[in-house]
């Protein structure tokens, strides 16, 4: 089994900037892919970037530019540099990590971008 932590959500005006973190324990060597999904009201969760492997990342659309997603493997931890957000950003970010292992989830954390 692999436990996922975020943290670093909150409250930022527009053009503000964020940074999740996402802890990683358990077997957390068996990982092959990590991402962030994010869910707003009303809405399908939605992939936002995602490392697999030692591939470059991949983002959405929506961010790219303004998000960077990090992994350090040897810390076991994710994170997710948000700059510039906009209010459309407002969401519940999710870490998500696969492997060998299944799927894994987080709990959540809340990111509201208001003035």
């Amino acid at each position: 089994q692999v436990q996922l932590v975020e943290s670093g959500g909150g409250l930022v005006q527009p053009g503000g900037s964020l940074r999740l973190s996402c802890a990683a324990s358990g077997s957390s060597s068996a990982i092959y892919a990590m991402g962030w999904y994010r869910q707003a009201p009303g809405k399908q969760r939605e992939l936002v970037a995602a490392i697999i492997s030692r591939s470059p990342a991949n983002y959405a659309d929506s961010v790219r530019g303004r998000f960077t997603i990090s992994r350090d493997i040897a810390k076991n931890t994710l994170t997710l540099q948000m700059n510039s957000l906009k209010p459309e950003d407002t969401a519940v970010y999710y870490c998500n990590a696969g492997g060998a292992l299944g799927t894994f989830w987080g709990q959540g954390t809340q990111v509201t971008v208001s003035s």
